[in-house]
């Protein structure tokens, strides 16, 4: 009888250490959730070109990882934030919200690239200008004084690298957030910087 009395105690404690110790493992795994912070998160750059099974606001993308994306474009577009529309073979920069489930915008580097002019702003009375070429090239267009090097998309903004004369060979980086980009129009600004070129004829 005692005998049995010691293995029934024996149970009792065991299975309290053993509930203590799923306690403490479950207070563990909810300190470590609360300590995630959403707002740390990156949102996601998808690179690749437009599919065929595309309409106004679904846009099927075959990424440069080889994966097939449909996504629904509605909220980017709502947003103004479908820059240079898009066509069946189209290279396409998209950027999703870190869940992977909305997209923030869509940049279309096929019609990024080319030759854009404005007015010099010196004195008006000739353009100068950047051409945006495959690869990631960039070149300058009568700017003696700046030498573009290359440019990408990253993070949703347009990252162009220069040197500037009398600058040696120190490279400039610059992020700069696109307003406007169709057939004819690029406009993109650095803070009070704005940048507004035509597509050169």
């Amino acid at each position: 009888m005692r005998k049995l009395m010691f293995l029934a105690l024996g149970a009792i404690v065991g299975l309290s250490f053993t509930a203590c110790g799923n306690k403490q493992a479950q207070t563990g795994v909810y300190s470590d959730s609360t300590e995630v912070d959403s707002s740390k998160l990156k949102d996601v750059v998808v690179y690749g070109l437009c599919g065929d099974n595309t309409a106004m606001n679904s846009l099927q993308m075959m990424t440069d990882m080889g994966d097939t994306l449909n996504l629904n474009i509605e909220e980017a577009r709502e947003n103004n934030q479908v820059f240079g529309n898009y066509a069946p073979g189209d290279r396409l920069a998209i950027v999703l919200t870190p869940d992977k489930k909305i997209v923030k915008s869509v940049i279309n580097e096929s019609v990024l690239m080319g030759k854009w002019l404005m007015p010099n702003p010196i004195d008006g009375s000739s353009e100068v200008g950047i051409s945006i070429k495959d690869g990631g090239i960039a070149e300058s267009i009568e700017q003696p004084t700046i030498i573009y090097k290359t440019w990408k998309i990253i993070d949703g903004k347009l990252e162009i690298t220069l040197v500037r004369e009398g600058g040696g060979d120190e490279e400039e980086t610059n992020w700069y957030t696109i307003d406007k980009l169709d057939a004819d129009s690029l406009i993109y600004h650095l803070d009070d910087e704005v940048f507004e070129y035509s597509r050169a004829k």
